[in-house]
Parts: structure tokens; sequence; C-alpha cells
């Protein structure tokens, strides 16, 4: 079973980690000092807050799988839709290592498919690197923010998980 992953981009971590705690009624499963998470089971949410210099509100929203078959499914679908994407693997980004499949919606939100393989101590590991890459494999480009450690198709909106 899949869960709905949704990243908010915060000017204040503590204030807003005390609002979601209070909506949620849930404490975080991560914090760090410019991340938080919290994987809740109702709503079955992976919800994500950070203040890393981005601009503040929505930043991405996706679907993180539960395997590896799950994520290749998830693509297969968007494929034979006709939804170009940007495939992303061992990428190391918020505090974990995944593999990814990003795309944009019609309204040009990023929406990042996910399986999470491991937790990491850092927020990102060589991100330039890995989303140059990823992104010239993709034929989409490069992010001209150099800010971010994800790759979605609409590079200059790209965040993270």
């Amino acid at each position: 079973m899949s869960r709905f992953h949704m990243h908010v981009a915060v000017s204040d971590l503590e204030r807003s980690t005390r609002f979601y705690n209070a909506i949620f009624g849930a404490e975080p499963t991560i914090i760090k000092d410019d991340y938080v998470k919290w994987s809740l089971e109702d709503p079955r949410i992976n919800f994500a807050i950070s203040s890393r210099g981005r601009k503040t509100g929505l930043d991405h929203v996706g679907i993180q799988t539960e395997s590896s078959e799950e994520l290749a499914a998830l693509q297969a679908r968007l494929e034979a839709a006709d939804i170009n994407g940007a495939p992303q693997t061992d990428a190391a980004c918020c505090y974990a290592r995944s593999d990814k499949y990003w795309s944009v919606d019609p309204q040009g939100i990023a929406w990042e498919a996910f399986h999470t393989l491991d937790s990491i101590p850092t927020f990102s590991e060589g991100a330039e690197k890995v989303r140059a890459e990823t992104a010239r494999e993709a034929g989409l480009g490069h992010d001209p923010t150099g800010r971010s450690c994800c790759v979605t198709p609409d590079l200059a909106r790209s965040g993270c998980c």
C-alpha cells in the first residue's frame, strides 16, 4: 500500500512543527535542524516540512511506495499515459536514500514517486552531481537554482522530499 506524500517549505520550522503537531495530533517521526517529517497512518501520509531557504509554501507532492515493484508499476502507468518523467536512482535526499520517478501535473506541480531504501545522516549527499546527471539523462535541462537535492521535470522549481 502506498502513502501520499506532501512537502511544504516553511519560514519558521519550530512554529510550523507546533502547528502540524496540533493538526495531526501526533509527534514527528523525524526531527532535524532543517527538516521535520510525520509518517501518519490516519490519514496515511508522509508529510514533511523544511526550512532550507526556498520559497515558502507547497514544494511538491507525491506517492511513497512500499516496494521497488510498486514504484516500477507507478512509473509504468505514467509512461503508458504518455506522461514524461525523470527517473532518479539511489538518490540521497531528506535524510534518506531512495529510488524516485519525478513528473509534473498539468498545473505545474511537481510529483515525486519514490521508494525509500535507507536512512542517511545528512540532508543530502552529492546532490548536485546526481541532479545534473539525472536531468541530462532525461533530457530535462538543468537546475538553474543549484539549491535543490531532488530532480523534477520542472527543474527551476525543484525541491526536495
